[in-house]
């Protein structure tokens, strides 16, 4: 028995079953939001698991050019990072499934695979438009990937531990702190809209642009793993946002522990949706100026406020 669980865990829940079938509902929830939110009907609940049952029976093809090796492994790798990054967040108990002192560290660290997958992707290609989205993608990265880690770095200061676990217990039991997280909580919803490359930030795949960006060479079931990784990237970013910023589960376990983070990554979903719908696409140097002008400074603002709190709570 001792054998089979941790299995069980990497399989089945939190691991693979779970952020599949999760990642693509809150596709379909983004999907659906966004559309009712411009007056359209959206797709029905299960279009998101048919194109992927679509995709995994599409043919496969690799550029005559590419890296043929590299090509074909660099989905599995991004769902890898993903899936890992997650058994450091409480998802049904105040704990998470494998939590130690810096393991907040090791989660960013571990959500930047996946994007360096996406840029070798487009690289490995050998095709102008996916070396231009990948360019795109690995620029992006160093325009979020600070204010996102500063935004961040407040909660675990005021909490006065590294460990995502013992971050989401201190708000759980100190709820009237979580207010004063405001601008990371801000700062980091926009980051993480970033790091998802989602509107106003889906400048590397802009269609219009550079036809898919850095995927655009990729079919079949390639194509599909990657867009998988995606939609468990939001599933493990809204997680670690609601840990870190929300108080994760608020101290429960069981059933009530999953309901909880289920509303919670539900209503960061909504936040993210209403970003996508309020804004349009932004040129690649906006972004840059816009986090490091702007972004930076307010969550820089919010960990000088943190350790101020900090002091006078002793």
């Amino acid at each position: 028995m001792e054998s089979i669980l941790p299995l069980a865990y990497i399989i089945v829940f939190p691991g693979f079953l779970f952020l599949a079938v999760y990642g693509l509902l809150l596709q379909w929830v983004d999907r659906k939001l966004c559309a009712v939110m411009q007056n359209r009907m959206g797709p029905p609940w299960f279009q998101p698991y048919a194109d992927f049952i679509k995709l995994l029976a599409k043919e496969v093809i690799v550029p005559d050019y590419a890296e043929s090796r590299m090509f074909r492994a660099l989905p599995f790798f991004a769902m890898a990072a993903v899936m890992t990054a997650l058994v450091s967040i409480p998802v049904w108990t105040p704990g998470a499934l494998f939590s130690f002192q810096g393991d907040l560290i090791a989660v960013i660290y571990l959500l930047t695979i996946p994007t360096v997958t996406f840029f070798l992707a487009g690289w490995s290609s050998t095709s102008p438009y996916s070396t231009v989205g990948s360019m795109r993608v690995l620029t992006q990265l160093f325009a979020y990937e600070v204010p996102l880690m500063l935004a961040l770095i407040g909660p675990a200061i005021l909490a006065g531990s590294w460990s995502v676990s013992e971050i989401s217990a201190f708000f759980a039991a100190h709820p009237s702190l979580i207010p004063a997280q405001l601008l990371g909580f801000g700062a980091a919803l926009i980051a993480l809209q970033g790091k998802l490359e989602r509107l106003p930030f889906d400048i590397p795949h802009a269609k219009n642009e550079i036809v898919g960006g850095q995927f655009t060479e990729y079919s079949g079931r390639l194509l599909d793993f990657f867009l998988l990784a995606v939609d468990m990237e939001l599933v493990v970013g809204a997680a670690l946002v609601n840990a870190v910023f929300l108080g994760g589960t608020l101290g429960l376990a069981g059933l009530a522990g999953v309901g909880v983070f289920l509303v919670k990554t539900l209503f960061i979903t909504f936040l993210l949706a209403l970003l996508k719908v309020l804004m349009a696409r932004i040129r690649i140097e906006q972004m840059i100026n816009f986090c490091w002008k702007y972004l930076a400074p307010v969550a820089m603002a919010q960990v000088a406020f943190d350790i101020f709190l900090k002091s006078k709570l002793g």
